[in-house]
């Protein structure tokens, strides 16, 4: 791998047809080879339980050190220089400005960076993406392959239910990798098949990230090998089993080396006892990692019921977006019916929204996205799953235009705001279809939720 990053084409490029033939797979030769694509080579030994080839450094050293970062140490917190990252992948937190890290960072990575499984159970926002990005990237860093490699063969695969979620992931992976000359492949449905395989085909991949149905496809076509993976990442674990992702991942996971020949990483907002089986499943003498927040639903968010009435619910929400200080807003709704003729009725009132939901094509879904990061558009209508993957500093409101029937999707609903330090406020309606759902939320949220009647002006 030269370390030269390499860019994928670019979004004029027409759509094309997945290929039906099977493709061969093309090596590339940084080293001398020690193990070919035929040969069936063994594993290489276990380092601390785990495959690892030997450690050896990049020769594309940077000018770039660490006294260029100076962080002081802080007690009762836990540095990033004191894990023995390398330069690299320091150089890439330094530009992000991470000094020190979040509870599930300081619990996990010690441990993983030593080549240990892990189940870490912690909500959305908590910084477990950094977490296992950093172990990846780290321990290819510090072990890079000395024989030949070849194109479709990742070292490292991250899997995530939803598409917003997998872009967010890989998004961050650049960002930290920037300094380091390891590559990032992203594989999502819905957008352009022949664009996503010349990436694979022209660039030697070390990550690949990917949701489960179109990763399948690319193995399935043999576009795609995954018995080199060193380290495997289940990211939300828990939304892959609501949405009957599972026997899809059993699939994948089989296809990757035994769970004693590589590091694997699985991460869930919840620990059913599904998760625990399928964790036992996967993993290998993993350590378990549980950050609970100091409460269910972050205290930097101010929530709000609203008590109205079903025909209420639209003149309340459009007086609140007429409010000054509704400037960033994401509307939840259930089902996709609801969010598309809830989306309608604002643009014909002339609030500038935007609609994420599974039946939108994700080209356009990313570039709805891209638009309310930019501030171009006011307001994002959504349903849960494309919710998911919505990390966006600045959100001032999110409305629950519909109580969530799953406890757990009202915690991540709310956690799109009071983000990065901020606050932010919630607000939910209530009326006579969905009041009942309250005892629930108020039961997973340890605390009584106070219901109110909407203020005078946002009846008018």
């Amino acid at each position: 791998m030269s370390g030269k990053r390499e860019a994928a084409p670019g979004p004029g490029a027409a759509d094309a047809q997945a290929p039906a033939q099977d493709s061969p797979r093309s090596a590339v030769s940084p080293a001398p080879a020690d193990k070919t694509r035929e040969d069936g080579a063994e594993k290489a030994p276990r380092k601390g339980g785990k495959k690892r080839r030997s450690s050896k450094r990049s020769s594309s050293e940077t000018a770039w050190t660490l006294d260029e970062f100076p962080v002081e140490p802080k007690e009762g917190e836990v540095r990033f220089h004191d894990l023995g990252l390398r330069d690299e992948l320091m150089r890439g937190i330094a530009d992000l400005g991470f000094k020190y890290c979040s509870p599930i960072q300081a619990s996990i990575l010690p441990q993983t960076l030593q080549g240990h499984d892990a189940i870490g159970k912690a909500q959305t926002g908590t910084g477990k993406t950094a977490a296992f990005l950093i172990t990846i990237f780290n321990d290819q860093l510090c072990n890079p392959p000395e024989g030949e490699r070849f194109v479709g063969e990742p070292r490292a695969l991250v899997i995530a239910p939803t598409r917003e979620l997998v872009m967010q992931i890989a998004a961050d992976a650049e960002e930290l990798a920037q300094h380091t000359g390891l590559q990032v492949a992203t594989l999502i449905g819905g957008m352009d098949y022949q664009k996503q395989l010349n990436r694979l085909h022209t660039t030697v991949v070390d990550l690949v990230v990917a949701t489960p149905g179109r990763l399948l496809d690319f193995m399935g076509r043999r576009d795609l090998y995954l018995d080199h993976v060193e380290i495997l990442v289940l990211d939300e674990a828990d939304r892959m089993l609501d949405m009957g992702f599972i026997p899809q991942v059993k699939r994948i996971v089989r296809a990757t080396p035994q769970k004693e020949d590589r590091q694997t990483l699985l991460f869930s907002a919840t620990f059913t006892q599904d998760i625990i089986n399928l964790s036992q499943q996967w993993t290998y003498h993993p350590i378990t990692v549980e950050i609970e927040p100091e409460s269910v639903a972050t205290s930097s968010v101010d929530q709000k019921v609203y008590l109205v009435s079903s025909e209420q619910r639209y003149r309340v929400l459009n007086n609140l977006l007429r409010s000054e200080d509704c400037t960033s807003v994401i509307v939840f709704a259930n089902r996709r019916d609801q969010v598309r003729r809830l989306h309608e009725r604002l643009r014909k009132s002339g609030v500038a929204a935007g609609i994420l939901s599974g039946e939108i094509p994700q080209a356009k879904r990313t570039r709805t996205l891209e638009q309310f990061k930019q501030g171009e558009i006011k307001v994002l209508v959504a349903t849960d799953v494309a919710g998911r993957g919505i990390h966006v500093d600045g959100i001032s409101h999110v409305v629950n235009y519909n109580l969530p029937e799953d406890p757990e999707d009202y915690v991540h609903r709310i956690g799109r705001t009071g983000r990065a330090g901020a606050t932010g406020i919630s607000i939910s309606f209530a009326s006579e279809d969905d009041a009942f759902l309250l005892p629930d939320l108020e039961a997973l949220l340890g605390t009584k939720l106070e219901c109110t009647h909407p203020p005078e002006e946002l009846l008018v």
